[in-house]
């Protein structure tokens, strides 16, 4: 691995595709990332949790319905099943046969491309800690196998739990908290995580939380930010990076 992201060593660039390529393909897969990349995209965000069996793949909901042709709670099914369903024709026909992705073929595509990769860990209820570690074990494997000298990803989660558990599995790893309120002790908690950034909810970003993140150490980034007065006020502000579905609207140069 290379040394050690932080705020003073923060490889990333500023424009983040949230989900692949936001609401142009179905959210998530392999034909998400390759969009978001044909728009000069080259950090991507994801969602991961594990399979019944313990396999990370990449899904946003608890459940299968919304974005696939399944049904049920995800992560109560072993890979075998997970892995023939279509992930693509809920979003439009010439996605249709899709696969849910497991975090593997994410990680390979985005090292064999030199792109950078934010998972945010998304547990299935009652697994934080199992899913933390899990997903941190793996990524970590991953891109010392691939690529010893690649930036690692940025590990986030709204479940401090899982922060948790992927400090304590691979404390190397950098690590984020999200946040879609400002809750008492959301700044102490991310210190204890010994996290690099705060990722909030866009509009929770003012003056004052701004000033408060960064005077802590804390590199600020947004979600999910989609029109451009409100990504000229977080630039405005000071903050360093912004997460968006609009890659056909934002050019992602530096």
């Amino acid at each position: 691995m290379p040394e050690l992201v932080n705020a003073d060593n923060w490889p990333y660039p500023r424009w983040i595709a949230h989900r692949g390529a936001g609401k142009l393909a179905p959210e998530n897969t392999l034909a998400a990332f390759k969009l978001g990349a044909s728009h000069g995209y080259r950090m991507f965000e994801c969602d991961v949790k594990l399979s019944a069996d313990g396999v990370p793949f990449l899904l946003h909901d608890a459940t299968l319905e919304r974005t696939s042709n399944g049904r049920g709670i995800a992560g109560e099914q072993p890979w075998a099943a997970l892995s023939k369903l279509d992930a693509g024709s809920w979003h439009s026909p010439e996605f249709a046969g899709e696969a849910l992705p497991t975090l593997e073929t994410i990680a390979r595509y985005c090292l064999d491309q030199g792109y950078f990769l934010n998972i945010e860990i998304k547990p299935t209820p009652g697994l934080e800690a199992t899913t933390g570690a899990a997903v941190a074990h793996a990524a970590a494997q991953l891109w010392q196998k691939t690529n010893k000298a690649a930036v690692p990803p940025l590990l986030t989660s709204f479940e401090p739990e899982a922060l948790e558990a992927a400090q304590a599995a691979q404390a190397q790893l950098p690590r984020g908290l999200l946040l879609d309120s400002l809750w008492t002790g959301w700044l102490e908690t991310a210190l204890r995580l010994e996290c690099v950034a705060i990722v909030c909810k866009h509009t929770l970003w003012d003056s004052s939380s701004v000033t408060q993140a960064k005077s802590a150490g804390f590199k600020t980034l947004s979600y999910t930010v989609n029109n451009e007065p409100a990504a000229q006020r977080l630039w405005e502000l000071g903050t360093d990076g912004i997460i968006t579905d609009r890659v056909d609207l934002f050019s992602p140069a530096p």
